[in-house]
């Protein structure tokens, strides 16, 4: 049977193009000649949607089970080209659940009258983000076949896959360290969980980076609250933050940044007050998304495998489907990517 790897190899594009061509994902900017030649391609193969397979015969012959899933995502398709962190992840689970026996029934987002009525029909649950568990306790009371995707809910008995944002904020700051950065500042986001119908939040949560960095600086006695920055995710939220930081004054010599597009937005702010990185101050930040290595200068980030972790969840509700009932917490390395946002510091 024909799947979307082989599609792929026949347009010349990623998988992850064919599978939002092929699902007409509206966040999809992509040239109207490789949308034809997708379509095109997959009408050649004889390409059928149905997700029916058979599983691998060392473990069967027979034709698998096929099982209706559903994913749930914190962002709107709006958010997630603005930060395709949540957007690789859910890319990833899409890509995995070609090789198995899994039909994507619903994709349904935080807010946009998103209801139990979605999601009461399906076999399994596929969480990615800070979602209230809450919304989903008529769902959790009757199936354990749920994955939570970067975050960690308080249940015990549910399956999670996160990025090891700890040790990876240890790593950043023993590399900044190692530059002779002692005033050091942090710049980052609002972790919430969010209300699935209402898309409101109802409890805030501790960002693992901003705990991690405070330990860390605390054990060093290097810690300054004055230098912690926390406001919106994004590119806007990182520049608002990095003036509030220009106009305080006395700039840090370096900045741990949370996230890739919040760098994105706190360089512009530093480029248009003349202030230069690295010479001025250094930037580090965290996702490696697309843009970081073709920024001026490229950023300096820890490279976090989204797409990995969409695949991995995919794999572990797999499994619980045949018949495995201990929970699994996985939690997928991290990559210090070295470029040209850091300097040594000059005391």
């Amino acid at each position: 049977m024909t799947t979307i790897r082989d599609i792929a190899n026949e347009a010349n594009v990623s998988s992850a193009t064919v599978s939002r061509i092929l699902n007409n994902d509206p966040s999809l900017s992509v040239a109207e000649d490789t949308r034809n030649r997708v379509l095109d391609a997959a009408d050649l193969l004889n390409y059928k949607p149905s997700r029916k397979r058979k599983t691998s015969k060392k473990i069967s012959d027979e034709p698998s089970e096929l099982y209706n899933i559903g994913i749930i995502s914190v962002i709107t398709q709006e958010e997630e080209v603005n930060d395709p962190y949540f957007m690789s992840i859910r890319l990833g689970v899409e890509i995995a659940c070609e090789t198995l026996p899994f039909t994507i029934k619903k994709i349904i987002r935080a807010g946009n009258d998103a209801s139990l009525k979605d999601i009461e029909n399906l076999d399994g649950l596929i969480v990615i983000g800070g979602i209230d568990p809450n919304c989903l306790k008529e769902f959790l009371e009757s199936n354990k076949h749920v994955v939570f995707v970067n975050h960690f809910p308080y249940l015990k008995n549910y399956d999670v896959v996160a990025s090891g944002f700890d040790t990876a904020t240890e790593d950043v700051l023993e590399y900044l360290f190692q530059l002779n950065h002692t005033n050091i500042g942090f710049l980052g986001g609002k972790d919430t969980l969010i209300k699935l119908d209402e898309k409101q939040p109802s409890e805030e949560v501790e960002d693992i980076r901003r705990i991690a960095f405070e330990n860390v600086m605390r054990r060093k006695e290097l810690y300054d609250q004055e230098h912690v920055y926390i406001g919106e995710w994004g590119a806007s939220g990182g520049y608002q933050l990095m003036k509030e930081v220009i106009n305080k004054g006395n700039l840090p010599s370096a900045m741990v940044i949370a996230s890739d597009p919040m760098a994105i937005g706190a360089m512009r702010a530093l480029h248009e007050s003349g202030i230069i990185v690295p010479q001025d101050i250094s930037i580090i930040s965290f996702d490696d998304i697309e843009a970081a290595e073709f920024l001026n200068p490229p950023l300096s980030t820890v490279k976090v495998h989204t797409g990995e972790m969409g695949k991995v969840a995919a794999r572990l509700l797999y499994d619980r489907f045949n018949g495995r009932n201990i929970p699994i917490r996985s939690i997928l390395g991290t990559e210090l990517v070295i470029r040209d946002s850091c300097q040594a510091n000059k005391v």
